[in-house]
């Protein structure tokens, strides 16, 4: 992501006075809002409220406690610096009063990826004069578009990562009573260690009806020794560095030479909603009509809820990638929350339905998406088409 200093401002200046804003007003305490990060770049400890004003006029401003004022040598704009409460109270009422202001708040916490700003905080800008609306664009286009590095190291990364799992679940589905979850999810970082790649978590390896839970993690404790005729799922995510996007993806495998009308019939009905949701971008992009995230959400919702499975597709479609694997840009939702933010070139994000029979399989199918001027580019670029068998 871009840090302030390489920030195209001109730009900044003419999306905000077309969405007839004076500035974007970005907040930050102990680490509530990344687009401190995003939009500053790396910088060191920060203990006291910070705010930092973009405006479409002007030079940046930062007001930052006399304490934290080290951790942010190289600002570049203006730096007014206060100690007591009501130092900071005046230094805001000088920048905000008469003002239309962006700031990450979601009216009704509609979308909290993007609600960073606390209600005392919003409480105290009105008061001091400040007329408060959502920077929800302005965090696409500034804070979630990726780099034209961040862009090739995550096509790296994505076709790494593909051949992981590929070759990670050919061997898995022939070792029927030996392999493991946890031995897997070892041999996993194991693969990611010698490409180079990093991750925070480690990935999910799930057999059978632990599949069926979105979010199952294997312990010591839980992990399964892998039977004959079942499901094995491998969600798996890396990055080349800490100051590169993510790569995310879930591939499937079955232990068996055939998955049965059952298992087939929900791979069949996830692998077609994930594609309705790409094609559904493509057309769109085509057209050079706007799309929303919720408009891909609701496109793979229905594939899955016109075959009888939709009580068991329990989350969004996809979110947003970039520097946090869950990041702030949009999201491809309309069921967990309303998002309607515009997937603007520049952006990436997964494409992940799935369908969760409970005490019986699960079956998820994730890839990414970038939103390039030239249409949407999926990563990898041969996503999983048929279940991988022994």
């Amino acid at each position: 992501m871009t840090a302030l200093a390489n920030l195209d401002m001109h730009r900044l200046s003419d999306v905000l006075r077309q969405r007839g804003l004076d500035g974007w007003l970005i907040y930050d305490f102990h680490g509530l809002n990344p687009m401190v990060s995003r939009m500053l770049g790396p910088a060191g400890m920060v203990t006291r409220r910070l705010f930092v004003w973009l405006p479409a006029i002007g030079p940046p401003q930062l007001i930052v406690h006399n304490i934290d004022r080290i951790a942010l040598p190289e600002f570049p704009g203006d730096v007014t610096v206060y100690t007591t409460w009501k130092e900071l109270q005046q230094a805001l009422a000088e920048l905000v009063r008469g003002r239309r202001i962006g700031m990450e708040i979601s009216p009704e916490n509609a979308v909290p990826y993007l609600d960073r700003v606390p209600a005392g905080v919003v409480e105290l800008l009105s008061r001091l004069g400040a007329t408060l609306v959502s920077s929800d664009s302005l965090v696409t286009q500034f804070a979630a578009q990726w780099s034209s590095q961040e862009l090739a190291d995550h096509r790296s990364t994505a076709e790494t990562i593909a051949e992981i799992a590929r070759q990670t679940i050919a061997r898995v589905v022939q070792q029927v009573g030996e392999a493991n979850e946890v031995d897997v999810q070892r041999d996993v970082l194991q693969a990611f260690a010698r490409a180079g790649l990093a991750t925070e978590d480690p990935p999910i390896v799930a057999f059978q009806s632990h599949a069926a839970d979105p979010h199952y993690s294997p312990t010591e404790a839980t992990s399964r020794v892998l039977e004959a005729d079942q499901v094995v799922l491998l969600d798996l995510w890396a990055r080349p560095n800490a100051q590169s996007v993510w790569a995310d993806q879930t591939w499937m495998g079955f232990s068996g030479a055939s998955p049965g009308k059952a298992v087939a019939t929900v791979w069949d009905v996830v692998r077609e909603a994930r594609d309705a949701a790409v094609a559904t971008l493509t057309n769109a992009l085509d057209r050079r009509t706007s799309i929303t995230g919720a408009a891909l959400d609701r496109a793979a919702r229905e594939v899955v809820e016109r075959a009888g499975y939709g009580a068991a597709f329990v989350h969004r479609t996809g979110h947003s990638i970039e520097l946090d694997l869950h990041g702030s840009g949009p999201h491809l939702d309309d069921f967990e929350t309303h998002d309607v933010r515009e997937l603007l070139p520049g952006i990436g994000f997964s494409v992940e339905p799935g369908v969760y029979l409970v005490g019986e399989f699960g079956v998820r199918s994730e890839i990414n998406v970038y939103v390039g001027d030239a249409g949407a580019e999926v990563t990898p670029a041969s996503p999983q088409q048929e279940l991988i068998l022994p």
